[in-house]
């Protein structure tokens, strides 16, 4: 097992960006966040790959994952994203028709892709394996989030027949597992079922900055959103956070869980008005076809669909926040910002410090994907649909064995009962691995 010391580390090795100022920012949105990348990453206003500068706009629109990647995503620093998102060299062969030159500055970001590193030699083994998978899996995951959309359109039906407001809350947790099935969907290109994400609120434009360019590539960094968004009420990456903050929030957490999706909402509108980056979209009207549909079919009045309808968006986001945040990243074991790792750290190595699987969801593929099961193989190919990662698991602990890594995996009470300590967690750690799997 590799057992970094603090001798031959250094904290923070991941970042040495200026980005703090974003982070000590009052309004935090993911359009911002783009704005502050754009000027460290030292992209020119193009795209970046590594150490070179790409003119991409001739490609955009024949982009095979869509256009809106690349347009997002002009003159920042694509590296991490490049690497996940392609697994064979069909990209790396085209990208030399659009060299500009080299970048001017280093790279911010201390994450390596060395040839004969963990990373590249687990992406070279999945790229050899891909046509021989067995594809027809992957319509269990459409399956199964059509028949989770189903129930939820049902269930608020049933909801506001009998005002029911226990009836509106397990809707809620319905709509909840059916985002969470959209995430296996919008890392990828554009399909219907992506939509799925925007029903209550949410977008999943936005989420493709926050989730897949910012916290799949940086997780628990000062880089990923998905923590950023929620200091300084939830602080998971260490820091002299008061007593408030660090145990007042193992019984406020509850409420910022709640209120989730209405304050992003609200984020977005007020980004809307005093910036117009977040532009109007016509699929943001998938938020309104939940609530049509229950006064519609139903026989209440407005105030009763509305008070239901709230309860199943309040409800959903409770679940939303408490599934999501347990899910694999913020416990003690695990790496944080500030943590001591070693320098110039392998892709995949960082990923490896930064999840934890969960022992109790391996199986039916439904628990996978409404609770974000397979979390580790998902962090290093996210274009995968969750149902072929069983099949790639052989190649991954083969691999884990070689470079004497460890997959870990925890049952999610430990998990919970961990996050909950790396709220309060204030000191740095100098290594995150173990040295057995536990």
């Amino acid at each position: 097992m590799v057992n970094w010391t603090a001798e031959k580390d250094s904290p923070n090795p991941i970042i040495i960006t200026n980005r703090p100022a974003f982070r000590s920012s009052r309004f935090k949105t993911v359009y911002r966040w783009l704005d502050y990348k754009r000027q460290e990453d030292g992209a020119e206003g193009l795209w970046r790959i590594h150490d070179t500068l790409y003119d991409l706009t001739e490609f955009v629109d024949r982009h095979p994952g869509g256009a809106e990647w690349l347009q997002m995503t002009k003159g920042t620093d694509i590296t991490e994203a490049f690497e996940t998102h392609h697994l064979t060299n069909k990209a790396a062969n085209i990208l030399p028709s659009y060299k500009v030159r080299a970048a001017r500055e280093v790279r911010n970001i201390k994450l390596t892709f060395d040839e004969t590193g963990f990373y590249r030699t687990l992406k070279r083994r999945v790229a050899g394996k891909l046509n021989s998978l067995d594809q027809t899996p992957k319509r269990r995951s459409e399956i199964i989030q059509d028949a989770l959309l189903a129930t939820s359109f049902l269930l608020a039906f049933l909801a506001v027949k009998f005002n029911s407001l226990l009836v509106a809350t397990t809707c809620g947790l319905a709509i909840c597992w059916v985002m969470n099935c959209a995430h296996n969907f919008y890392h990828r290109k554009d399909t219907w079922r992506v939509l799925a994400y925007n029903l209550l609120l949410l977008t999943y434009r936005e989420q493709r900055i926050s989730h897949v360019l910012s916290h799949h590539m940086y997780p628990n960094s000062v880089l990923d959103l998905e923590i950023l968004l929620f200091e300084p009420f939830l602080c998971w990456l260490p820091a002299p956070w008061n007593f408030i903050q660090r145990y007042g929030s193992w019984f406020y957490e509850p409420i910022v869980f709640t209120l989730i999706f209405f304050v992003e909402f609200s984020k977005r509108f007020v980004e809307l008005l005093l910036s117009g980056k977040n532009v109007f979209r016509a699929e943001d009207l998938v938020s309104l076809i939940l609530p049509i549909f229950m006064y519609t079919t139903g026989s209440c009045g407005f105030a009763t669909v509305f008070k239901i309808w709230v309860v199943i968006v309040l409800s959903a986001s409770l679940f939303f926040g408490f599934i999501s945040l347990n899910a694999a990243h913020h416990h003690p074991d695990i790496a944080h910002s500030g943590d001591l790792i070693p320098a110039d750290i392998d892709f995949g190595v960082y990923q490896l410090l930064t999840v934890i699987d969960r022992s109790d969801i391996t199986d039916p593929h439904i628990s996978i994907l409404t609770s974000f099961g397979h979390h580790s193989l998902h962090h290093m190919f996210p274009t995968l649909d969750h149902a072929l990662l069983p099949q790639l698991f052989p190649v991954f602990l083969e691999t884990c064995t070689e470079f004497n890594m460890v997959h870990r995996r925890y049952p999610w009470w430990r998990m919970i009962m961990g996050q909950y300590k790396q709220l309060a967690r204030i000191e740095y750690r100098s290594h995150c691995i173990p040295k057995t799997n536990l």
